[in-house]
């Protein structure tokens, strides 16, 4: 996500039963307000498969929170502060510093790295590009699933297990 739909995320948006977020708007503080909006692109209202390890840390965080409404921002902070803690941190912990952004680059390139197509990652993302939009329409379900599996296998070391045609196990890698 980017920074501003990360930041307009509700506990509504949430479904741990099947393990998914809803992208549907976007934070901004404009002349001192918090303003949430639609996303800037069509593309980026989705539905994004978590992997298990993040659904289950998401689902324990929002535990600790005393008196959570559905509607209630789940990190009610600017853009800039989520910037400043992230340099503030990076400086810490002795490491050059990044920008936020660049953990959703970091992202991208690790599912690049597993062997997902670019038009699985966009949709993933929501990347907008007319060419691919235009020329393909869908993607497969299985491949939200399988991308979310495989980054969850990063995070934790557990292997997804999947069915193959003639039977047996094929593990997710």
């Amino acid at each position: 996500m980017t920074k501003a739909e990360l930041l307009a995320l509700t506990p509504a948006d949430f479904d741990f039963e099947n393990q998914t977020v809803t992208n549907s708007k976007s934070y901004q503080r404009l002349k001192g307000r918090d303003v949430v909006t639609s996303p800037k692109t069509k593309k980026s209202n989705r539905v994004i498969k978590m992997p298990q390890f993040l659904s289950e840390e998401m689902e324990d965080c929002m535990k600790l929170f005393y008196s959570l409404k559905p509607t209630d921002r789940l990190f009610p902070v600017t853009k800039h502060y989520l910037c400043h803690e992230m340099d503030r941190g990076c400086k810490a912990a002795g490491v050059k510093r990044i920008r936020i952004h660049d953990l959703r680059h970091s992202h991208v390139s690790l599912l690049i790295d597993r062997g997902f197509t670019a038009l699985a990652i966009g949709e993933r993302v929501g990347h907008e590009s007319e060419k691919i939009t235009y020329r393909y329409a869908h993607l497969f379900p299985s491949r939200q699933t399988e991308m979310a599996e495989c980054l969850n296998f990063e995070r934790t070391g557990i292997e997804a297990e999947e069915n193959t045609s003639d039977g047996g196990k094929e593990v997710c890698q």
